[in-house]
């Protein structure tokens, strides 16, 4: 994953929005986000090359999401699947604090960014700056920096996203369109990852698309305030088309 905003208690009807975009190597087989026959409770993609997942929900109400996170010192460097971290998550029976602090040496990981828990109570890891958090209430932004770090792509998301509740604009199409941004920031607003500017300008849309690497899928999730979940995926090729769609709605117990 490489763009989530969540608000958290910000909308009267659904205290927990996620808008997120799944950026990866085309040629890297996935499956589709559905309930996993060896865990039936767990809704989610899955990393058919690793079998981990970079986001997904459960029917007792759990959520995760991941992102890497971008830096030198992790260019093609050996490291165990981050996918595994958030379906460890899904999978078991701890909650997010705890999950959190029993996850050892994070540091043998690539970077990553970390939120587990539930829709109204989340908790951050980042296993690059070493910390972990509870998430107040507010509107969030989670690229391949820091929580909240100001990159161009997240804060245009956040925006959007506050001007959608403001103006109650929760349908599921408004929500993806704002995932579907392709305008790509100024020069002077790219962060340096150490990719080159060519490359930061390519990485900076909400939406990327590119013949070998771009925005895979999106995925909106909304929890109302009885706790029922309202899912949807859509998978996109390389030229920036849905192929695919997948819808789920349940409450969790």
């Amino acid at each position: 994953m490489c763009l989530c905003i969540f608000a958290i208690d910000q909308h009267p009807e659904f205290p927990f929005i996620l808008l997120a975009n799944r950026d990866e190597f085309r040629n890297r087989p996935a499956a589709k986000a559905t309930f996993w026959d060896d865990h039936s409770h767990v809704l989610a993609g899955r990393d058919l090359k690793q079998m981990g997942t970079w986001l997904g929900v459960t029917t007792n109400g759990k959520i995760a999401f991941l992102t890497n996170h971008r830096d030198p010192k992790f260019f093609n460097r050996p490291a165990p699947s981050r996918g595994a971290l958030v379906s460890n998550f899904l999978t078991g029976n701890s909650d997010a604090n705890n999950y959190l602090h029993s996850i050892q040496k994070p540091e043998v990981y690539n970077g990553f960014n970390l939120i587990v828990g539930s829709p109204r109570h989340l908790s951050y890891l980042s296993n690059v700056e070493e910390s972990i958090f509870s998430i107040e209430p507010g509107i969030h932004g989670l690229s391949n920096a820091f929580l909240n770090s100001g990159w161009p792509k997240s804060e245009t998301g956040k925006e959007a996203l506050a001007v959608a509740i403001e103006q109650d604009q929760m349908d599921i199409d408004s929500l993806f369109e704002i995932l579907g941004n392709t305008q790509k920031p100024s020069d002077d607003r790219l962060p340096q990852t150490g990719v080159g500017l060519e490359l930061e300008r390519t990485l900076s849309p909400l939406f990327i698309n590119t013949p070998e690497y771009g925005t895979v899928c999106s995925t909106v999730i909304k929890v109302d305030r009885y706790n029922r979940f309202y899912f949807e995926e859509r998978s996109y090729n390389s030229l920036g088309v849905m192929t695919t769609q997948v819808a789920h709605e349940f409450e969790a117990n």
